[in-house]
């Protein structure tokens, strides 16, 4: 190191002089002679320069310079080794065995033309572009490979000796291509073009000073069946491939549908759990709400009965007391007929009776809201094994929301019918429908979009559905009205 730096210093002095001595030649011609000698020792001075001297200012200047040519060296080499980083990621293994096993071919054959070399070259660029190039992996773009690749094969045995080409397995590669790409009919296509394409040189033999011996018949024959053989095999290969393929994506598809049921499950049973602690809660608060409203009830009848008959004001007020008491004693009810755990005991019965004794039940309702109420009833439904007293309050709920949202005049009809091992019961109203943003949530407890609604009948509807194994979904068009449909499955003893 101290000797470089040595020699780096000698090396500095003797240019510092020679630099030294150009400054002064040039001072010499441009100034006069008397101030030559001056300005050369001011120039000197000023720059750090002198014959047989190395001054630290100069030697600075020396290495800032070097370093200034270093970081130039380095920036261009960088630049130009960013395309070839990016063009060594670009090569794959598969190019690199391409191209060994062209320059294998192209260095062992015997006879190696300009025209060989071109198609070999050719036949290599296809190759290796065919999976880089979007036109080419299309149906279409692999056809038009494997046509190119059958041409340039052709052309390269025809320059090389025609049927007695060392190149005749060449062939074997628009072979095997087809073989992956395209069906049973594309790959025969293209095996027996290969053949006859191998075969057809036999046309341009000078058979005045050629001559096909009965073995040279045989091996032509051999060749042309491994194309056929390599054909299949290949074709069989690629699809069992493909077949694989298929039951991967098809098991990826179950999979992300189990993920997507799991999800679902998941997100039932947190959902089941909040109605299950909510259903809890409203149980507690309706048995503690009990007591006080028989309390008030009783006390406004006995009010009621203790005023005499010309307070009507005071009479009046303790009715509605109680009609009130009434109504909240009705919504506790429902609470809890929807809290408690519900006991199905299926029997086989009518459903056309069930029907029935649901439409009788809201006559009164009926005749408020001039809403007729008409049966469609299929004849051949048979027994269903049911419990008739849930599936009756389950029809009455959704009868009676069809009729308190149908208008005036309107008509509301309940089909049965039987749908391949089920029946359906559907409900079908002129209301003013429902949007589709509430759909979703029409089942679940205490929505509702009614000022007096409990949001507690559609989901006690869903929930006795559900317990009978049953499926309830609802079709509307806002302006049209609504279809609920219920099924159930039909499990006769």
């Amino acid at each position: 190191m101290l000797q470089q730096f040595c020699e780096f210093r000698a090396f500095g002095g003797f240019t510092g002089g020679w630099l030294g001595r150009g400054v002064r030649r040039h001072r010499q011609i441009t100034t006069t002679a008397g101030s030559r000698r001056g300005s050369s020792r001011d120039v000197d001075r000023q720059r750090g320069i002198g014959l047989g001297s190395f001054r630290w200012e100069h030697r600075v200047n020396s290495r800032d310079r070097l370093s200034f040519w270093h970081n130039r060296w380095w920036s261009c080499t960088a630049v130009a080794r960013v395309p070839v980083r990016r063009l060594w990621r670009a090569i794959k293994a598969q190019d690199i065995a391409w191209l060994s096993l062209i320059a294998a071919l192209g260095a062992a054959s015997p006879t190696l033309n300009d025209a060989e070399l071109e198609l070999l070259c050719a036949l290599a660029a296809l190759q290796i572009a065919g999976p880089r190039v979007p036109a080419l992996n299309t149906p279409k773009g692999v056809r038009i490979a494997i046509a190119l690749k059958l041409i340039l094969g052709y052309l390269l045995i025809g320059v090389s000796g025609g049927v007695t080409s060392s190149y005749y397995l060449i062939l074997l590669v628009p072979v095997v291509s087809a073989g992956n790409a395209l069906g049973p009919v594309g790959v025969s296509l293209v095996t027996i073009i290969a053949a006859l394409a191998y075969l057809s040189f036999l046309l341009f033999v000078d058979w005045s000073s050629f001559v096909l011996l009965p073995q040279d018949i045989r091996e032509l024959c051999l060749r042309i069946v491994f194309l056929g053989l390599i054909a299949f095999l290949t074709y069989q290969s690629a699809a069992e491939n493909r077949r694989q393929a298929e039951q991967y994506r098809q098991l990826a598809e179950q999979l992300a549908e189990t993920n997507r049921s799991l999800q679902q499950a998941e997100r039932e049973v947190r959902r089941s759990e909040r109605l299950a602690a909510l259903g809890q809660l409203t149980a507690g608060l309706a048995h503690e709400l009990r007591n006080p409203l028989s309390t008030m009830r009783a006390s406004a009848e006995l009010l009621e009965r203790s005023l005499d008959s010309g307070n009507e004001v005071a009479r009046e007020l303790a009715r509605f007391i109680v009609s009130e008491v009434d109504r909240l004693s009705h919504l506790i009810n429902r609470f809890l007929d929807f809290a408690r755990p519900m006991q199905v005991t299926p029997v086989p019965r009518d459903l056309n009776q069930v029907v029935d004794r649901a439409i009788a039940r809201l006559e009164n309702l009926t005749q408020q809201r001039d809403v007729q109420i008409y049966r469609n009833y299929a004849p051949d439904l048979g027994p269903v094994a049911i419990d008739a007293e849930l599936m009756e309050i389950a029809v009455y709920n959704l009868l009676e929301n069809a009729v308190q949202m149908s208008p005036p005049g309107a008509p509301v009809t309940v089909k049965t019918r039987r749908v391949d091992n089920a029946v359906e019961i559907a409900v079908i109203d002129r209301g003013p429908g429902i949007p589709e943003s509430d759909r979703e949530h029409i089942f679940n407890p205490f929505f509702t979009r009614r000022p007096n609604g409990t949001g507690l009948g559609l989901a006690m509807v869903a929930k006795i559905v559900s317990e009978h194994r049953g499926s309830i979904s609802v079709e509307s068009e806002v302006g049209r009205g609504s279809v609920f449909r219920i099924l159930l499955p039909i499990n006769t003893p």
